[in-house]
């Protein structure tokens, strides 16, 4: 595990409420209640949220929907009035919120100002980014947005590896954005954002895994993190993405030399629990890896969230999540158990 930042885990701290303590006492309890008894309960309301900015990615990743332009849902961008009405719902109860879900963030014209609308509201703010619309300008509205943490997609150390899973990305505007972030944190003297490098370790940048801490290092950046990849078709891997070093890899060969999942599912999941996902338009989906929203749980065109969070649609979604949950497909590939944060 990496060392613990302590002024970013103080920052998030600070976000509590005596209001958002005991939402959070409310959630877990009935999180454990339904674990134990096999039955949902759910009390409280979301302590963290994913918002989707947009669909809209500049990039081509070969394992993202988004890269590959394989929606069947359509592609668009968050409004902010639509963003802000639904925020007001929630912002007593939320803690975390995550301007991420699928696309690349900072192609919606209006995401800072959605970022400081939260700050504003006294909720930890995160998003993740390949960093190539990080100009002078971007970074240092970034920093007065009062964005917590910023977390920049780099999945290789030289151009030549980079693209191969970045496909379409130019490394050096990834690495002129993280400078752009770290001289105006140090301009505007601001310990936020947060910024680290997550590295997805795919196998044709696994031999760069030292290099990129030694990258972070010179640039100033707070952290590296390193993620496990999901590969969709994980038995035949078309890519050649599955990395040889099995930390870093979800998947492991069997007795049969069949690849598979490392890591059992468990028939609960906190996620289901404690956070949701919004989409751009407005539909809410359990969780970040239902990347094209077939498991819709309900639509915020019309309705309250807190009508959606309590409706028979959430709670028989939970209920399968206990009885079952390796029979959900968006459940079967899923990181939780296998993430790699640091060395």
């Amino acid at each position: 595990m990496p060392a613990i930042n302590w002024h970013d885990s103080f920052n998030l701290l600070s976000r509590l409420t005596p209001r958002r303590v005991w939402n959070a006492g409310k959630v877990l309890s009935s999180y454990y209640i339904s674990k134990i008894s096999g039955k949902p309960v759910q009390w409280g309301y979301p302590i963290s949220i994913s918002f989707e900015p947009t669909t809209s990615c500049n990039l081509r990743c070969p394992e993202c929907p988004s890269g590959l332009r394989a929606f069947t849902r359509p592609t668009g961008m968050l409004q902010k009035d639509f963003f802000s009405d639904t925020i007001d719902q929630l912002s007593r109860d939320l803690l975390y919120l995550v301007f991420y879900f699928q696309g690349e963030p900072y192609l919606n014209p209006g995401f800072l100002d959605m970022v400081k609308y939260a700050s504003g509201k006294g909720i930890y703010t995160a998003t993740s980014t390949n960093a190539h619309y990080l100009t002078e300008e971007n970074a240092r509205k970034t920093v007065e947005s009062g964005l917590d943490r910023l977390i920049i997609s780099i999945d290789g150390t030289t151009q030549d590896v980079y693209q191969q899973y970045r496909v379409g990305g130019k490394l050096n505007k990834v690495l002129e954005g993280a400078r752009n972030i770290v001289k105006w944190k140090k301009e505007l003297k601001s310990k936020t954002p947060f910024v680290f490098f997550q590295f997805l370790v795919v196998k044709p940048n696994e031999h760069q895994i030292e290099d990129i801490k030694r990258l972070a290092k010179e640039i100033g950046v707070d952290e590296v993190r390193f993620k496990t990849a999901q590969v969709y078709d994980y038995e035949n891997d078309p890519n050649k993405l599955i990395p040889t070093i099995e930390k870093y890899s979800r998947y492991r060969k069997n007795k049969q030399g069949e690849m598979e999942i490392r890591n059992a599912l468990q028939n609960h999941c906190w996620r289901l629990w404690h956070a949701t996902v919004i989409s751009w338009d407005g539909l809410v989906v359990p969780c970040c890896f239902d990347k094209d929203a077939q498991h819709t749980l309900g639509d915020l065109k019309g309705k309250s969230f807190k009508e959606v969070w309590h409706n028979d649609k959430y709670k028989r979604f939970r209920e399968q999540v206990l009885m079952g949950r390796k029979n959900i497909d968006i459940c079967a590939n899923c990181s939780e158990g296998t993430r790699v944060w640091g060395d």
